[in-house]
């Protein structure tokens, strides 16, 4: 009963139980931090082109190319379980159907936590390597850089080009109408379970829904020509106008 191995084993048994036990409150902690995100999208301009929308497409299809501007601070949403952030704009129109609605990712994003940027490492306390030579120029960049190291969370992005351009399964997006461009996360947590989105009203209990994230209601301009693609210009102040660009085949 009371060989080496035994005590090896009861050890090991101790500290995996103390090790989940650890990391069931660890998940369950963060249940108290207050989460209040906020973020705001507008659009840019919007263009409907007539081609193929990725070198790989078989047929040439209508596809719509977004521009917008995305304010957001998700910094309540990092604490000590945050490893990273995952963020998304959707665009929602409605679908031919008209009983439900087409969702399509046009943007995201993955934004670490320090933890995760500058990870822990234990050799570093057992091997010195020399300092890189730096210039004057770069040393004074390095040390404005750790100046200003901003906080994870805070996104400002004016006039953001569309990773992912939107198709429908019609292969017809022109003349769209009620378009709006929403954001929404995954937060990503060492242990525990994924967090999704809370809609703007919506709180689990400090836990707050997101202020804003949502664009105003935009239409899909008309396609005119075959060749030639319409696009919706929006700028500070004014309305809405038909611009034309050529499409890219």
């Amino acid at each position: 009963m009371h060989s080496t191995l035994v005590r090896a084993q009861n050890v090991f048994g101790f500290f995996t139980t103390v090790a989940f036990c650890t990391a069931i409150l660890t998940a369950l902690s963060v249940l108290l931090t207050t989460q209040e995100p906020s973020a705001k999208v507008d659009l840019r301009n919007v263009q409907v082109i007539k081609g193929r929308p990725h070198y790989y497409s078989p047929k040439k299809e209508e596809y719509a190319h977004i521009k917008f501007d995305l304010d957001a601070d998700f910094t309540s949403l990092f604490n000590w379980n945050t490893k990273q952030l995952f963020v998304w704009v959707v665009a929602i129109y409605p679908s031919p159907n008209a009983s439900s609605l087409s969702q399509a990712v046009i943007w995201d994003t993955i934004i670490n936590s320090h933890s995760q940027s500058h990870p822990f490492n234990l050799l570093q306390f057992f091997t010195k390597a020399p300092p890189p030579e730096k210039s004057r120029k770069a040393k004074k960049q390095s040390m404005t850089k750790q100046e200003v190291d901003p906080e994870p969370g805070i996104i400002r992005f004016k006039n953001i080009k569309p990773k992912y351009q939107i198709t429908d399964i019609s292969g017809i997006l022109s003349e769209r109408t009620n378009v709006t461009l929403e954001i929404g996360w995954n937060v990503q947590p060492w242990v525990g379970a994924l967090t999704w989105t809370l809609g703007e009203g919506q709180a689990l209990g400090r836990w707050k829904g997101v202020d804003g994230g949502k664009s105003k209601a935009f239409d899909m301009p008309p396609l005119k020509k075959k060749s030639v693609g319409s696009e919706t210009v929006v700028s500070s102040g004014a309305t809405p106008q038909a611009a034309e660009a050529s499409a890219v085949i």
